[in-house]
């Protein structure tokens, strides 16, 4: 490691970090549109005859949305406090876990999601795991809402948070499935994307920002996020009380390898 690069986002505290964010990302984190739902399950079978484990699932935004489809989900989160958090649905079983250490048994799982936490996740341990847990013929689906910065207030909106976070590494993705697509453990890696967008007043402008783990809680920082926030919604927001953050849904799929 050179003397200024970072360590990986696995070494960077990914259990405690969220800790005192639950509340937010519970009311201010986008969804998913139901046409990326649908790829991810396309070509699965019945729904109703599926398990998916939802690994990193936070306060279960995505395990709710494939539950809806009838699919019965183990959401897999190592924080208790986002656990807490989460909404409950017949469908959805919260269980306590890492993407290194699932609990669950062999060859148990049909399709493994991880909606937004891939980055946090130690490669070389998780993979294996994941494979491990899968059914012959089981599926792994990587999703991330990626900022679309061709939207001068999406744009806007990621530098502030890039500035506030000080460059956090967690703003910084581009790289971050690379160890998937080089994984004997899984193969046809292929990926496609859905247009999302996400309607805020400025609270909910706000509060989106201080759900992410690396924008400052209190102090100047924060002080200064809000003010350059409040400054954007204002200067986008025109007659409508709300603004539209513009994302792109990208899924990554992947078969598990053949034993």
């Amino acid at each position: 490691m050179t003397h200024n690069s970072k360590p990986p986002l696995y070494e960077m505290n990914p259990l405690g970090r969220f800790s005192d964010r639950a509340s937010d990302y519970v009311k201010y984190r986008p969804s998913y549109p139901a046409a990326a739902i649908d790829k991810i399950l396309e070509g699965l079978g019945e729904p109703s005859q599926l398990i998916a484990a939802d690994i990193g699932a936070g306060t279960g935004i995505a395990s709710r949305l494939l539950a809806e489809r009838g699919i019965r989900v183990l959401a897999i989160e190592p924080n208790a406090e986002m656990r807490q958090a989460a909404k409950t649905h017949d469908l959805v079983e919260f269980k306590a876990g890492s993407s290194e250490t699932i609990n669950l048994p062999d060859r148990s799982i049909d399709l493994i999601t991880c909606f937004q936490s891939f980055h946090w996740f130690n490669p070389v341990l998780s993979l294996p795991e994941f494979r491990r847990i899968l059914k012959p013929g089981g599926r792994l689906a990587v999703v991330w809402n990626l900022r679309d910065r061709s939207d001068p207030l999406t744009l806007g909106y990621t530098q502030i948070a890039k500035s506030g976070s000080q460059n956090h590494p967690a703003e910084k993705r581009d790289r971050a499935i690379d160890p998937l697509q080089a994984s004997f453990d899984f193969t046809d890696v292929r990926s496609c994307d859905f247009a999302n967008r996400q309607d805020v007043d400025l609270t909910g402008l706000i509060g989106r920002a201080t759900s992410a783990s690396y924008i400052p809680k209190s102090g100047p920082q924060l002080e200064k996020v809000i003010s350059d926030l409040t400054e954007l919604y204002e200067a986008h927001c025109g007659d409508r009380t709300f603004v539209s953050l513009v994302y792109k849904t990208r899924v990554y799929l992947a078969n598990v390898a053949n034993n």
